[in-house]
């Protein structure tokens, strides 16, 4: 028996809820890699803040992606792994600004609104669908990356 019979679901929600996972893992997988840069370049004085900080970030950002793929084995997909696979579809690019305090900051708050924004999207489709799983494992994303977002804008100056 199929996992969408098992959990409740219909198939047809569980491969259009994964596919918009798949677009999600596909960010957050540039995302992390974004940070990781920032972390082993960035430069100047805001050094000792800065490299934790990301690093603290950077791994949040593993583990939500490893939630994600799971999600995605759950509903019955295959999470995508290529990264050339997650930059034909992701809408975070690659950062090549990684030394500079500010600009890695800038960049960090633009792939949360990417994320967060996806993240939304899927609460209203996993609403639909009734399902409650993919729905919550969204809401505490979002809940959590919103206290990011005022304390990286905070770090700005905003």
């Amino acid at each position: 028996m199929k996992n969408a019979n098992i959990i409740g679901l219909q198939e047809d929600d569980c491969q259009k809820i994964a596919e918009k996972l798949n677009v999600l893992l596909a960010n957050y997988s540039i995302f992390y890699q974004n940070t990781r840069g920032s972390h082993w370049n960035i430069k100047g004085d805001q050094f000792f803040t800065l490299h934790p900080k990301f690093e603290e970030l950077y791994n949040n950002l593993v583990l939500k992606i490893d939630e994600i793929a799971e999600r995605i084995l759950t509903l019955g997909s295959t999470p995508a792994h290529n990264y050339s696979d997650y930059l034909k579809v992701a809408t975070i690019k690659e950062s090549l600004e990684v030394n500079d305090a500010t600009k890695s900051v800038e960049n960090i708050l633009n792939s949360f609104k990417v994320v967060i924004d996806l993240q939304r999207e899927l609460l209203d489709i996993t609403d639909q669908a009734g399902d409650e799983g993919t729905n919550s494992q969204m809401s505490d994303y979002i809940t959590e990356q919103e206290k990011e977002v005022w304390m990286y804008n905070s770090y700005l100056g905003k």
